[in-house]
């Protein structure tokens, strides 16, 4: 069976649904027909085109979380695969300031590193132990150009994201 998206009033993308699940907004008049497919279902008294896009009429109101979780895929995805440390391949996760010593999980703490690496810094501070950081990733680098810390870039980046998928999301139904 077919999926179709189905977008907020503000056309933010809000979840896939399947095809009949997003007819019965469209009857129900709970929803707009953006874009429809070439397939119809035809009933006693109706013939009705299969929606592949539809928007609410009403806002739902999504409770937003502020932070994005810091996952062993993402911190991968954020530095690029890449050792902070000596620059190589990354195979594991390092929080920079150790858990026992006081350091948590968040995304200014945690860097991807390889096994050597990790083993060599082990339970020390990366200045106790004679570890420079060699590598920066992304958000870091934007940090510094704006003085900000992490945390704000991360925001503002995911904000751009959501913003040019929801544009991505307006083009594509306009074709």
């Amino acid at each position: 069976m077919a999926r179709a998206l189905v977008l907020n009033a503000s056309y933010e993308p809000l979840s896939v649904v399947s095809e009949r699940r997003a007819l019965v907004l469209v009857l129900t008049d709970k929803a707009n027909v953006v874009v429809s497919r070439d397939e119809i279902w035809n009933s006693e008294t109706l013939s009705i085109e299969i929606p592949s896009v539809v928007k609410l009429i009403r806002y739902v109101r999504v409770p937003y979380r502020r932070t994005v979780p810091v996952t062993r895929r993402a911190v991968f995805g954020r530095d690029g695969h890449q050792c902070q440390y000596c620059g190589g391949p990354a195979e594991s996760l390092d929080h920079i300031r150790p858990r026992s010593k006081g350091g948590d999980h968040s995304w200014e703490n945690v860097v991807a590193c390889c096994r050597a690496c990790n083993v060599r810094k082990g339970d020390r501070l990366p200045g106790v132990s004679g570890f420079v950081r060699t590598a920066f990733c992304v958000y870091e680098k934007v940090a510094l150009v704006l003085g900000r810390g992490c945390k704000f870039v991360l925001q503002l980046m995911s904000l751009v994201c959501v913003r040019a998928l929801r544009l991505s999301f307006v083009a594509l139904c306009t074709l």
